[in-house]
């Protein structure tokens, strides 16, 4: 019963999304101003039909929008979560007029805008209308730093972290694609292969979202971001970063390997691994129990 109960609620939470994109559209006409995935609504409606059925992917899409006299062009990313409006979405502002400490303030006062909006409440042309209504000052400070660039002689950094958690990964493909974008995009951490997966990454922000989701398009649903760290300084963020390359983690497995490959990794060795690395606090954040290692 609990399972159908769910459902119901996740029902109700897909068909507000549905709405909400049209009215999107009703906003946007224009080709080009609201960019979606093809089969991203009919998959909704499919399970709207029958809720039996396995979920559908979250609900991705992008808004381009004109800010000030000058229409300089904002992007507005957008993933929702399947239990939104009753979560937050998660929302990030992108422009190339923008210089990265700039886009990194922008982002942070439209999360703690839509924070302070009432939860349950659909939200997104709420943060169109702030983004559009907000991002001008931004746009003019980070010309403003363009100029005075050559002049600054200590920039402050920030470095990103974030922990991902999946309840598996195999595939060998999606093993590349990972490793390979994280080697694109300059980011240091590991990928813990098998039952559970883990992932982290570390880096600049902008590159530790896009990572997010490069990884996660089109339909990796089994996957969640757990915890995200950042740490500013005035070097370099590499004096930061908890790992020196971009790690292939396999501990001894546990189980019957069989033909699904359904095994368990050895989350001991695990823990010992994030200690190393001084994060043995993260093993709480994404298994809900505090690791212990064993005697011998």
């Amino acid at each position: 019963m609990e399972g159908r109960a769910m459902a119901v609620t996740v029902k109700e939470c897909l068909e507000l999304q549905l709405l909400e994109v049209e009215m999107l559209l009703s906003m946007f006409p224009k080709r080009g101003e609201f960019s979606l995935d093809k089969d991203a609504v009919p998959s909704i409606q499919r399970y709207l039909r029958n809720a039996d059925g396995a979920l559908p992917p979250q609900l991705e899409y992008r808004i381009a929008l004109d800010v000030g006299e000058a229409k300089a062009k904002v992007e507005l990313q957008v993933l929702l979560p399947h239990m939104y409006p009753q979560v937050a979405p998660q929302l990030f502002a992108r422009s190339d007029a923008l210089h990265r400490q700039q886009q990194l303030q922008l982002n942070t006062h439209l999360a703690s805008h839509i924070s302070s909006l009432d939860s349950g409440d659909l939200c997104v042309c709420e943060a169109v209308q702030w983004v559009k209504d907000n991002s001008l000052p931004f746009l003019e400070n980070s010309e403003t730093l363009s100029e005075c660039a050559s002049k600054e002689v200590r920039v402050k950094e920030m470095l990103h972290r974030m922990w991902i958690y999946s309840h598996h990964i195999y595939r060998q493909e999606l093993r590349k694609k990972i490793f390979d974008c994280a080697k694109k995009l300059n980011l240091t951490g590991f990928c813990l292969t098998g039952k559970p997966g883990v992932i982290c990454v570390e880096g600049l922000r902008e590159n530790c979202e896009e990572f997010w989701h490069d990884i996660r398009y089109p339909n990796w649903k089994h996957i969640s971001c757990k915890h995200v760290e950042n740490m500013e300084t005035e070097g370099s963020i590499d004096n930061l970063r908890l790992f020196d390359g971009f790690e292939d983690l396999q501990f001894q497995a546990h189980g019957d390997y069989g033909l699904r490959n359904d095994y368990h990794m050895d989350l001991g060795q695990f823990l010992e691994f994030l200690k190393q690395h001084q994060s043995g606090h993260i093993f709480q954040i994404l298994f809900g129990v505090e690791g212990k290692l064993s005697a011998n």
